[in-house]
C-alpha cells in the first residue's frame, strides 16, 4: 500500500515574543491555528509528533492538546527533529498505519531567558557523566557556536571562503525578513554591519548566529484523497531522507562536509528532482556557516563555492535560490529549535501564500533541517504536485 502524502494545514503562534505564554501554550496556539488553517477537527488527528523543550513529552503534549493519538513520533535530533518527524509520517501514511499526523513544536527560550542554543548541541547544559567526546570538549569550555567556528575556519583554510561570503547570508536574509511584519529583526544590514557587529567565536560574529526567540509551529499531514475534500490545494511530500555522521565536533571526519550530502541526493532521488529543479530552499541557519556548507552538500554549489554562490546573490528573492524567504532563523524566529518553521514557510511558498516574499510559480521546495553539530541532517522535498 503506497498512497500520496499532503501537507493540508499549517500554523505559527504568537511571536517572536510571547511573554506569558508556556511552550506547551505556544504548541497548542500553533496546533489550533493549523488544524483550523486545513479545516480539519482535533478528532481527526490519529498521530501526533514533538520534540519535547524544557522537558515538554509528546504523551503530556496529547494530554494537553486533548488528543487521542494512536501514533507517537518523539524522534529528538536538534533542529533536524522536525524533518525527520516528516520522514516517519510520511512513511506510515503510505503505508496506511495511520491517516492523519499533527506535528507540533513550542517554546518560550526567550521568554523564558533560555540561552542554550536547542539545536541538539547540549550547550553547557550537560550534567554527571558526559558521553565520549563530550568528556573533551565541555571541560575546557567549548560551546555550540565554537564547534561551528571551528568548522567554518577550516572552510576557510581549504577553500578560501572570506568572512564577507558569510555575512552575505545575514544580509540577504535580512532582507527578506524586512518583508516579515512577525521577523524579529527587520532593519537593513551591510555586509559591514555584520562584520562590525561582536565576534562571537572566529570568525562567526553575532550577526552570524541566529536569534533568540519564543515561538510555535504545527503542520498538518494526510493522505491525498482526503486532502481532495479540505480547503486549500495539497502541497505533496515528494521525497525524505535524513542521515547523521557524528555527535560530538571532536567525531567530524571533514568539518567541510556534512550528513546533508548523504540526506539530500536520496531524497532528491525519489522526488525525481535535481538541485536545479528547487524553487525556494528552507534551511536551518542556525549559524552563516550552516547554510554555507548544506548549500554544497545539497548540490546547489560546488564542493568550495557555497561562499561566492551566496555573495552573488543567489539567496535573494528573484535569485537562482530564493533561501529562508520569512527571514530565517537569522533574523525572524529561532525558538530552541526552529525545523518546523522551515517546512511551513515552503508549504505557504507552495500555496502562493507568502505575500510580499512569494516566489513566483514556486512548485518544488526543499525544507532542510541539521541538528547538533553539524551532526545530523534532514531533507523534504515538497511539490504542488506528486512525482
Amino acid at each position: 500500500m503506497t498512497r500520496q502524502v499532503c501537507v493540508v494545514g499549517v500554523g505559527l503562534s504568537d511571536g517572536p515574543v510571547a511573554p506569558g505564554m508556556t511552550p506547551m501554550m505556544l504548541a497548542a496556539q500553533a496546533f489550533g491555528r493549523a488544524l483550523a488553517d486545513a479545516g480539519l477537527r482535533k478528532d481527526d488527528v490519529e498521530g501526533l509528533a514533538s520534540a519535547g523543550y524544557g522537558g515538554m513529552h509528546e504523551v503530556q503534549l496529547a494530554e494537553y492538546l486533548g488528543v487521542r493519538a494512536r501514533w507517537l513520533e518523539s524522534t529528538s535530533c536538534g533542529g533536524s527533529s522536525f524533518e525527520f518527524h516528516t520522514l516517519h509520517a510520511y512513511r506510515a501514511i503510505q503505508a496506511g498505519d495511520v491517516d492523519t499526523v499533527a506535528i507540533v513544536y513550542g517554546n518560550n527560550q526567550l521568554s523564558a531567558s533560555g540561552r542554550t542554543l536547542g539545536t541538539g548541541g547540549g550547550g553547557g547544559g550537560a550534567r554527571g557523566a558526559l558521553p565520549l567526546g563530550m568528556s573533551y570538549e565541555l571541560p575546557v569550555g567549548l560551546t555550540l557556536v565554537g564547534a561551528y567556528a571551528m568548522a567554518a575556519q577550516r572552510h576557510m583554510h581549504q577553500y578560501g571562503t572570506t568572512p564577507e561570503q558569510l555575512a552575505s547570508i545575514a544580509v540577504q536574509t535580512r532582507e527578506h525578513a524586512a518583508r516579515n511584519p512577525a521577523a524579529m529583526y527587520r532593519d537593513p544590514i551591510t555586509i559591514d554591519d555584520v562584520l562590525a557587529s561582536k565576534l562571537v567565536a572566529d570568525p562567526l560574529h553575532k550577526l552570524d548566529c541566529c536569534v533568540i526567540s519564543d515561538g510555535g509551529c504545527c503542520i498538518v499531514l494526510t493522505t491525498e484523497e482526503r486532502a481532495r475534500d479540505l480547503p486549500h490545494r495539497p502541497v505533496y511530500v515528494r521525497g525524505a531522507a535524513g542521515a547523521t555522521t557524528h555527535h560530538s565536533i571532536t567525531a567530524m571526519a571533514d568539518m567541510t562536509t556534512t550528513a546533508a550530502a548523504v540526506s539530500g541526493p536520496k531524497a532528491f532521488a525519489e522526488a525525481g528532482i535535481t538541485p536545479g529543479d528547487v524553487d525556494v530552499f528552507a534551511m536551518y541557519d542556525s549559524f552563516t556557516y550552516t547554510v554555507l556548507v548544506v548549500l554544497e552538500d545539497l548540490g546547489f554549489a560546488p564542493k568550495g563555492e557555497g561562499g561566492a554562490f551566496a555573495a552573488d546573490g543567489n539567496l535573494r528573492l528573484g535569485g537562482r535560490l530564493p533561501t529562508n524567504t520569512d527571514g530565517g532563523g537569522l533574523s525572524a524566529t529561532h525558538p530552541g529549535m526552529r525545523g518546523l518553521f522551515l517546512l511551513c514557510e515552503a508549504t505557504r511558498q507552495l500555496r502562493g501564500e507568502a505575500g510580499d516574499s512569494q516566489v513566483e510559480g514556486a512548485e518544488i521546495a526543499v525544507a532542510h533541517g541539521s541538528g547538533g553539530w553539524l551532526s545530523t541532517h534532514g531533507t523534504v522535498v515538497l511539490g504542488t504536485t506528486p512525482r
